[in-house]
């Protein structure tokens, strides 16, 4: 075998990626339960351990630890487990009985699980879903619809290019549950498993993208209060005076900390919304559907009644950003008034030391002048006193005359002397 060059150590996991969540086989007729739990990070760990009672009790192996899918047969029913960002999906299918579906109305899969077991689910219920999916080379039409859905809002259309036929009313029924009806034709259990797959991640979906609404609904107030105190600052501002705007920084200062903690409290919920909204979308166009007569179809209803949730989210999610940015471009106005006045201090400030920096030079002068004079009075007097003492040994002249005669010469080197001091102290 030829040698094989070092492997990226997330190789094998970023390859399989493309197989995770593979849809399952599937045999018409079966009933399909489909729950989906909202869990944090611990109740999604929880969800694990609670997957792993259940295979205790009926003696099968256990997930791996970091297995986020797992599909089994139990006997009594099938059990998909899918872990995802925000929940938990669990997916129970029981095969269902060949006749009797004109007269009574059927279970769902969730009667053949332990109830004691199911109602301990960690996390909170956001989507429970039943699906009976039959043949119609058994069935015939649809003798299971008016038993199970509401027919003055059923909702149904032809799916996988004609090869099967789904019907809803997107209704919570008595048992909390909504209900789906799929009739198949001649589909292998593969593409039978996939157009399954499909529908439940509709339902899914469409809960998990609806998330965002109530955010959107309470923002929306927080929002209109933000909206009304930034107009009345922009009237302020226009109007303050200059002793105001210290308060009015402070009020804009403590308006953007709380449009910018509200986005951040919200702007991830409206990014999953959005992201959850494209899902639906797609899975929806992978149904491949066409009209029954008289009948609206679930891409119809969807675009109907999920378009103003959609754009509720997406309509806050711009009023959001538009208020930060307005926020910030006031707050940087304001700003940059105050610093203009600010720099209009500092320069009448600087004028007025460089007057008084004037005034100290020449009253520095005045004082230098005053101290050559006096520092000349002292050393005259010194050489009056040496031309005393100087006579009794045959100096010429008499102490006034050499007094006199010191005079300049001491005024001009202690001026001199001062100077160079100067200079020395102050170069410039």
């Amino acid at each position: 075998m030829a040698p094989h060059p070092a492997q990226h150590p997330q190789r094998a996991l970023l390859h399989n990626e493309i197989h995770a969540r593979p849809p399952e086989a599937i045999t018409a007729p079966v009933a399909i339960s489909h729950l989906v739990m909202l869990a944090d990070a611990a109740g999604r760990e929880a969800s694990r351990a609670h997957l792993c009672d259940l295979l205790r009790e009926r003696h099968q192996p256990l997930p791996d630890a970091q297995a986020t899918h797992l599909r089994l047969d139990l006997g009594a029913f099938r059990i998909r487990w899918e872990l995802h960002t925000e929940f938990v999906t669990w997916t129970f299918a029981v095969p269902m009985p060949a006749e009797g579906f004109g007269e009574r109305e059927p279970v769902g899969a969730v009667a053949a699980v332990p109830h004691q077991w199911l109602a301990a689910l960690p996390g909170q219920c956001l989507c429970s879903l039943h699906l009976w999916v039959l043949s119609t080379q058994t069935f015939g039409a649809s003798p299971l619809v008016p038993h199970v859905l509401h027919e003055d809002s059923l909702i149904a259309s032809t799916v996988a290019d004609g090869h099967g036929e789904v019907y809803t009313d997107f209704a919570l029924h008595a048992d909390g549950y909504s209900r789906m009806v799929l009739l198949t034709g001649g589909m292998t259990p593969r593409r039978l498993g996939r157009l399954v797959q499909r529908l439940l991640e509709v339902e899914t979906y469409r809960m998990a993208a609806l998330l965002g609404l109530p955010a959107a609904r309470e923002a929306a107030a927080v929002l209109a209060s933000a909206e009304r105190e930034l107009a009345e600052l922009a009237d302020a501002i226009r109007t303050a005076q200059r002793h105001a705007e210290p308060a009015l920084l402070e009020r804009l200062t403590r308006l953007a900390g709380q449009v910018e903690s509200q986005y951040a409290a919200t702007h991830s919920r409206f990014s999953a919304s959005k992201a959850y909204f494209e899902l639906v979308d797609r899975r929806i166009a992978d149904l491949a559907e066409s009209r029954l007569a008289g009948l609206q179809t679930i891409r119809e209803f969807m675009d109907r009644r999920l378009s103003p949730a959609r754009s509720t989210c997406e309509w806050a999610a711009r009023r959001q950003e538009a208020l930060s940015q307005r926020v910030s471009r006031m707050s940087n106005l304001l700003r940059t008034r105050v610093e203009i006045e600010q720099q209009e201090n500092s320069h009448a400030l600087l004028a007025t030391m460089n007057q008084r920096q004037g005034l100290q030079l020449q009253l520095q002068s005045t004082v230098e002048g005053l101290s050559v004079a006096a520092i000349t009075y002292y050393i005259v007097g010194l050489v009056s006193y040496l031309a005393k003492g100087a006579q009794g040994i045959g100096w010429p002249l008499a102490p006034e005359t050499t007094a006199a005669l010191a005079i300049p010469v001491v005024s001009l080197s202690v001026w001199w002397s001062l100077r160079r001091l100067h200079h020395r102290l102050f170069p410039h």
